[in-house]
């Protein structure tokens, strides 16, 4: 594979050294072995990014799984990584996985071009609402009120207020709650008298059955929701743009078995992670390694592991750490993905998902042999501390599709 660097999410005011840094209160992880104590320092951290720590807890008898931490935050995990076991996203969502992707990539076709993100948009959400239960309503009109709940004043977790001012919280609150209502009002409450009546296999009947009040439910719903909207739309754009501009590694990936395409696709996400910084507030001293010189972390600081740093750390990720290379050698336990879906006890539980899903679409994709009218343009949320992808134009001229089997791609 070319070793030419491939990285296409950079930040020109994103500090890259040293490998370990303290400034302000806040500690800069940018080694992977020293990231990854941080995010198993169990019962020593809370969530502090996604402004995890400005969320009231009294209204929730369940505090929402992404935000909270210790003993009830593992329970909760346990209970929902059911619905996103590989085997499980393969054999019970894998047709309605693949029908959808080719009824997106078909309806391409017949127009003979598409905007990538926004194909990716309404397939995302229709693939989240399948699996949390969230199906009593249209999926495209869904769509629009979880983007409009993304519409934020920006943050910055290591000033006093995270950098907003008073009359930026009001406006956060009031961007963030008008869409939440629609959200609760169109979508989560027909979804939760459908489940009153009869239960189902999915999350929100999970939930009803676990006791969860309406509250938790919302929170719960929004969560999943904006999770598996947000970062999956922006992978799905990431992913087709490397494809596309490396022609040898678009050509290797249509050509590939499914297993394969997987791991290309787990190589580009270390490379170009969604979410790039991870963020974490120290409750007791914390001792932390790297390169053989101890690190103590006071309670109470702040932690940021930077994400595209970890992932390129050259002691752990090989040679050219910078470049698309599946099957580059790794070290026992090292995960292919780095720290892109996180670590320890809030490791995304919708890796799986993620990943078969996007799979499923560019596979399919790329069978049609799209060429790129418009690159995107990148920006920053720095609420998710994630990029932007938008404006990527395609067109679409054959109506070949890959080969494939039912549930298995």
């Amino acid at each position: 594979m070319n070793s030419t660097p491939k990285r296409k999410a950079v930040r020109d005011d994103e500090n890259r050294g040293p490998r370990i840094d303290y400034d302000r209160n806040m500690w800069r992880i940018r080694s992977f072995e020293a990231a990854r104590q941080v995010l198993r320092a169990r019962h020593q951290t809370t969530q502090a990014g996604f402004t995890a720590e400005k969320i009231p807890r009294g209204y929730f008898r369940h505090h929402p799984i992404l935000i909270s931490d210790g003993d009830d935050h593992d329970a909760q995990r346990r209970e929902v990584a059911r619905f996103f076991a590989p085997a499980v996203v393969t054999a019970k969502y894998g047709d309605f996985i693949n029908d959808r992707a080719q009824a997106l990539v078909d309806t391409a076709l017949a127009e003979g071009r598409c905007r990538l993100d926004e194909v990716a948009l309404h397939y995302s959400v229709a693939v989240t609402a399948e699996v949390v239960g969230l199906t009593e309503s249209p999926t495209d009109a869904m769509a629009k009120r979880l983007v409009g709940f993304f519409r934020q004043p920006p943050v910055d977790l290591s000033a006093p207020s995270m950098g907003r001012t008073r009359r930026q919280w009001i406006q956060a609150a009031v961007n963030g709650l008008v869409p939440i209502a629609q959200f609760y009002s169109n979508d989560v409450r027909p979804a939760i008298r459908a489940r009153s009546r009869q239960r189902r296999d999915d999350v929100l009947s999970h939930l009803l059955a676990s006791g969860y009040n309406t509250a938790d439910i919302l929170v719960e719903c929004v969560t999943y929701g904006t999770a598996g909207m947000v970062t999956t739309r922006e992978f799905i754009s990431m992913a087709c743009w490397h494809l596309l501009t490396n022609p040898e590694l678009g050509h290797e990936y249509a050509a590939a078995p499914q297993s394969t395409r997987l791991r290309m696709l787990e190589e580009i996400i270390r490379l170009d992670p969604v979410v790039g910084h991870l963020y974490r507030r120290a409750h007791s001293d914390i001792t932390i390694t790297d390169e053989g010189r101890e690190h103590t972390i006071s309670e109470g600081d702040l932690i940021d592991v930077c994400v595209r740093q970890t992932n390129t750390d050259p002691h752990v990720m090989g040679t050219d750490p910078n470049s698309i290379c599946p099957g580059r050698e790794l070290g026992q336990g090292t995960p292919t993905t780095g720290l892109a879906f996180s670590d320890g006890a809030h490791k995304c539980p919708g890796q799986p998902l993620a990943l078969y899903e996007t799979d499923a679409l560019l596979h399919r994709l790329l069978a049609a042999r799209p060429r790129i009218l418009r690159e995107p343009s990148i920006s920053w949320d720095n609420v998710i501390e994630g990029y932007r992808l938008r404006g990527l134009d395609l067109s679409l001229m054959t109506r070949s599709r890959p080969a494939t089997t039912r549930k298995t791609t």
